[in-house]
């Protein structure tokens, strides 16, 4: 688990506004969020239902057609 040490920026009435992290926190934000949309990506492709071919034909696909 990621910790965290956030500061906040409050207004007049003490209501949170924004938040400051460290560069290490939010390195780590970026990551995990990075990872997560790698994860989207792969369960939408999986969810496609395609023929699939071994990369080696698809080369060769690729190379006939040129």
């Amino acid at each position: 688990m990621i910790e965290f040490h956030p500061k906040y920026i409050i207004d007049r009435n003490q209501n949170k506004q924004s938040v400051i992290l460290s560069i290490r926190e939010w390195k780590q934000i970026m990551a995990v969020m990075e990872e997560l949309d790698d994860i989207e990506s792969y369960d939408s492709a999986k969810k496609i239902e395609e023929e699939v071919i071994p990369f080696e034909q698809a080369v060769l696909e690729i190379d006939s057609s040129l």
